[in-house]
């Protein structure tokens, strides 16, 4: 795979070395432009497109969460910062990762190994895709999740709840409609305007209720026809 071309915008001039000095370090990036000057690097973005984007969220001209909420297309975009508390906006803009000042390297690497494998799975057609994962965007990242590892998933009006076996459950704001568009089909289906649930656990279905190994959970009437379709192969 050719590097992933990034570039780095912050304000301050030894920050932008040693992320200079980090991703000359990591062959699988290579940096195309830094810029101490918000304003220039949001022109340069919008007339070339770059696969990473390493930024810095206070800046003196424009923030980093305006410039990124500025841009048509996004390119996957790390935050980096010296604050541990985050703006919401930031949330909603679904930065892959934030590395905090002063950053480490070895916490830079895996920030990278992160956009690395999402740049894969947004580039892969669902087709072809052999990696069995989900990509949600909770606490502040972005998070990936083996889609083996999904008990159910659980509407909660504007979120979800997404129930991981012997994990916490994560919550990221998403309807149900949309999360379902990116499962398998064949894997994972609807049963109520409230949950999906991974077809392969279910226990038992009694009327209209599907025993999964750790809770029951309703089938509303407009996909009852999973019942019958379900009891057709069993």
């Amino acid at each position: 795979m050719a590097p992933l071309k990034c570039i780095a915008i912050d304000d301050e001039p030894l920050a932008l070395k040693l992320m200079r000095e980090y991703v000359m370090r990591t062959p699988s990036l290579q940096m195309v432009h830094t810029f101490d000057d918000a304003i220039t690097g949001a022109e340069f973005l919008k007339k070339s497109p770059v696969d990473i984007l390493f930024i810095d969220i206070n800046m003196p001209d424009i923030t980093g969460i305006d410039l990124v909420r500025s841009l048509e297309k996004k390119p996957i975009v790390i935050f980096t910062t010296a604050y541990k508390n985050f703006a919401y906006e930031g949330f909603e803009l679904e930065a892959l990762d934030y590395l905090l000042k002063p950053i480490d390297f070895n916490r830079f690497t895996k920030g990278v190994e992160k956009a690395i494998a999402y740049h894969q799975y947004k580039n892969t057609p669902v087709a072809e895709q052999r990696d069995e994962s989900l990509y949600v965007y909770s606490e502040y990242r972005m998070v990936k999740i083996s889609l083996k590892d999904i008990e159910y998933i659980e509407s909660m009006e504007d979120y979800i709840k997404i129930h991981i076996h012997k994990a916490k459950t994560i919550l990221t704001l998403m309807p149900l409609k949309t999360v379902l568009e990116k499962l398998p089909a064949d894997k994972f289906q609807r049963i109520h305007r409230s949950y999906i649930i991974p077809v392969n656990k279910i226990i038992s279905i009694k009327g209209r209720k599907i025993q999964l190994a750790d809770v029951e959970l309703p089938v509303s009437e407009s996909y009852v026809s999973f019942i019958r379709d379900w009891m057709k192969y069993r």
